[in-house]
């Protein structure tokens, strides 16, 4: 039988109005962006060189409020709206459906941010693997590097944390907003969709890692971002519940903002692409090994809360269709 919403919408339904969704947030992101960099730049400045006035007086360290409300309210509109807009057209206003429920432990929050710890060892030697493929091709090398640059002077822009008010205020935009936001949309929103349409988990967590990976703009990362998604997309597939991940992808971001207000606070130079864990790739292979046994233990942890919430999927389910519910029931 064809997969159907609850409210009705086939799978390519369901992907033409999340696209739709997703011009629109753009749109809006791009709107208020551009309201906010005309804000920075001195009148008359020329139309051709707007764009680069633009982006050089948000990486300005006098502008960093302006730049962390900027990426805020630009993931907001790209990520967040179109992923509750969508599942409230599919799907009706139940929340559960992006993967939020009551259903989560302590435990699995633990388990969730070990794995994402170990799988930032997993990436790191799969990283410099990529770089140094890339480095033989000279024009990728070339536009790969120009896009690290942009990146780190964004980064470098966005985390002048000189005090404890604004490294609180760094957790949230740099730290809990993207978590929020990009967990609801690739895992809540397109991971959801996918499995539920292709009937095929291991596929839909595959397709969503490369989504993931694809938004962050990096050739030297991607390989790495993608492993990233790709574990956080199985972690969502173990415990069904959204809130794990979002504390999780929370704590990962959280440990790269505090590293950068500590060297921040010893006036150390900054260079982001020293955050991340430099590890031999031996270490990455032991880390693989302890992603398998952590999962398990995720499965393990998270078997006790699996039939609650099936239970409350099967309600909901009944609700929206309860001929269909009925006629099963007899045939049962």
């Amino acid at each position: 039988m064809q997969y159907k919403s609850i409210k009705g919408f086939t799978g390519w339904g369901q992907v033409g109005i999340l696209f739709i969704f997703l011009g629109l947030g753009f749109i809006l992101a791009g709107g208020l962006q551009l309201l906010i960099g005309m804000q920075l730049i001195p009148s008359g400045t020329s139309p051709a060189s707007m764009g680069d006035a633009m982006l050089q007086a948000l990486l300005d360290p006098k502008n960093v409020g302006m730049a962390r409300l900027s990426q805020v309210l630009g993931t907001f509109f790209m990520l967040f709206v179109p992923a509750v807009l969508y599942s409230m057209v599919v799907n009706g206003k139940e929340k559960f459906w992006l993967g939020f429920n009551p259903w989560f432990t302590g435990w699995q929050i633990l388990v969730g941010f070990f794995i994402i710890l170990v799988a930032n060892v997993l990436a790191s030697p799969l990283a410099e693997a990529t770089k140094a493929i890339v480095n033989n091709f000279p024009r990728l090398d070339a536009y790969a590097q120009n896009l690290e640059d942009l990146y780190n002077d964004q980064v470098l822009a966005l985390s002048n944390l000189k005090s404890w008010p604004e490294y609180i205020m760094a957790l949230f935009i740099m730290a809990f907003f993207p978590a929020l936001f990009e967990e609801i949309f690739f895992r809540g929103a397109v991971q959801n969709l996918l499995q539920k349409w292709w009937g095929k988990p291991l596929l839909a967590i595959v397709v969503t890692s490369l989504l993931f990976s694809l938004i962050h703009f990096s050739v030297y990362l991607f390989i790495s971002r993608a492993v990233l998604g790709f574990v956080l997309g199985y972690m969502f597939y173990r415990t069904r519940n959204i809130w794990v991940n979002i504390v999780a992808h929370f704590l990962n971001n959280a440990i790269a903002v505090s590293q950068m207000f500590y060297l921040s606070r010893r006036n150390e130079k900054l260079e982001v692409d020293k955050l991340d864990p430099q590890v031999p790739w031996w270490v990455g292979l032991v880390a693989l090994v302890a992603l398998y046994f952590l999962f398990r233990l995720l499965h393990k942890v998270s078997q006790p809360l699996a039939y609650n919430i099936t239970a409350r999927e099967e309600v909901l389910n009944a609700k929206a269709d309860p001929f269909h519910s009925f006629a099963s029931n007899q045939n049962a």
